[in-house]
């Protein structure tokens, strides 16, 4: 087995310490970061989340290979700098104002990092302020927010409303997910997409930037 096919499966099998050492030794015998990240970590990732999409693994699976993405990443990030290897695009995640909830948004964060993309993550309880204040900041390409409680979902249509008043809604695509959220719901307040499951979230995202 090739060593970018053995960070793919040690990272399906959580093994954190494997994946790390396996991508320093791809990098010294040759491969480049871009080939390590693509082939390797985001190999493994995809497998992870084909099989969360297919109810085949659940979250504590997908948490374990997460991590073990992680701490590939901390071996590769500097590298990927230093060659200058672009990310698929940045994404710009939040739980919006008065929900607290995280794992869920934690595991979109974790499956979009899997998936190349930069990941600026605001946590949770975070306002149409803060959103647009860090938009503006980062010059992000997609704005994800999540919500679990249906009480918060009003939030979801005031942060798009802040964006319109600004002339910010066509510089940024926004994406929205969690339980009580639908597909109709997006089209009601006007978002760009709608994931409704941590894997889907990079489907949503590769499609609103056609990747």
């Amino acid at each position: 087995m090739s060593i970018l096919n053995q960070i793919a499966v040690d990272l399906q099998d959580g093994k954190a310490d494997s994946v790390k050492e396996n991508v320093k030794k791809a990098l010294a015998d040759g491969f480049s970061a871009d080939e390590v990240l693509h082939k390797g970590l985001m190999n493994g990732m995809n497998v992870i989340g084909k099989k969360f999409k297919n109810d085949e693994i659940f979250v504590p699976e997908v948490l374990v290979g997460a991590r073990a993405m992680k701490s590939g990443m901390e071996v590769l990030k500097p590298v990927l700098i230093e060659d200058k290897v672009e990310s698929e695009g940045k994404v710009l995640l939040g739980t919006v104002k008065g929900d607290l909830h995280d794992i869920g948004k934690n595991l979109v964060s974790m499956m979009l990092e899997g998936g190349g993309y930069e990941v600026i993550d605001l946590g949770v309880d975070v306002g149409a302020d803060e959103f647009v204040k860090n938009l503006k900041e980062t010059e992000a390409d997609v704005l994800a927010m999540s919500a679990l409680l249906t009480t918060t979902l009003s939030e979801m249509k005031n942060v798009i409303e802040v964006l319109v008043e600004q002339g910010l809604q066509n510089k940024v695509k926004v994406v929205i997910g969690g339980a009580p959220v639908s597909q109709e719901y997006a089209e009601e307040i006007g978002a760009d997409g709608y994931a409704p499951d941590a894997a889907s979230a990079v489907d949503a995202v590769n499609e609103l930037l056609k990747k």
